[in-house]
């Protein structure tokens, strides 16, 4: 099933000039020189942290030197109506805007496919890339949308995703989401030189219920005495890291205080649902 491409423009919605069966296929199509936000759909047309992805949005643009000032109104009426013309059921939706595209926006989706419920039961197995780095990692850019893709591609079989290293061997984040590691008895996260996440906003909020949290990276040499560590993103939630860089870690399998914290974050979304 393909994806749905729209053009917000101030005359309404109008077709995409080309098409894509995915949003990560209809990446290729949009202007490096942009910001966007992704995330999903529940119950079809409620979403979670919605005015802080547009927040972000806005951020991103001015760090990257873009003029945007978004009509929040409007973005959540114009979604509104392609997710239910569509009658995907959840969706996941991407919203990007750019220079070159004046004052339209690019509004995506997609059937939302949630990742299969043993990848949460099992865990993960990532990799480090000291080499890969985003020049703006403050901001949500199109540009590092379509390198990242090659990044991915390139990863050994099995590996779930990658965690980007800093020039000091410090784990910053994976190319997609926020990363955290058990250490020492402390909730462990980079708290800057990363890009804020929608689920890092949750984590940061429930982390206390379970453990204490300190805002600093570890540092690779870390790695073998790391008790647990997960990753986030706002469409995939929590999801536990059980092997990093060939080490398993714990008993290679979902620790405690990584499962204590997929309860309350599930909690927390039940509770901050709103319609779009």
């Amino acid at each position: 099933m393909p994806c749905i491409i729209q053009f917000l423009t101030p005359s309404g919605l109008e077709p995409a000039p080309y098409t894509a069966n995915s949003l990560a296929d209809a990446a290729q199509y949009e202007p490096r020189d942009g910001v966007y936000t992704i995330t999903n759909t529940f119950h079809m047309t409620q979403v979670l942290n919605f005015d802080a992805h547009l927040d972000r949005m806005e951020n991103s643009a001015r760090i990257a030197g873009v003029s945007l000032q978004l009509d929040r109104a409007r973005v959540r009426s114009a979604l509104r109506e392609l997710i239910k013309a569509a009658n995907f059921g959840d969706v996941r939706f991407r919203i990007t805007a750019a220079p070159s595209l004046g004052s339209a926006l690019i509004l995506s989706i997609e059937p939302f496919m949630p990742l299969a419920p043993k990848v949460y039961e099992n865990g993960v197995r990532v990799v480090t890339l000291p080499h890969a780095s985003r020049a703006t990692p403050n901001a949500k850019t199109t540009g590092w949308m379509l390198d990242r893709r090659q990044i991915e591609e390139s990863l050994p079989s099995g590996i779930f995703t990658g965690l980007l290293v800093s020039e000091s061997n410090e784990i910053l984040e994976g190319v997609s989401s926020n990363f955290y590691a058990v250490f020492n008895g402390e909730l462990r996260t980079a708290g800057e030189g990363v890009l804020p996440g929608m689920a890092q906003k949750v984590v940061f909020e429930i982390a206390e219920k379970v453990l204490p949290l300190v805002k600093t990276p570890v540092h690779v040499s870390d790695i073998p005495q790391l008790s647990e560590a997960f990753i986030t993103s706002a469409s995939r939630g929590i999801v536990p890291v059980v092997e990093i860089d060939g080490y398993v870690l714990g008993d290679g399998r979902p620790g405690e205080k990584t499962q204590a914290l997929q309860g309350y974050y599930r909690g927390w979304v039940n509770l901050h649902l709103e319609e779009l």
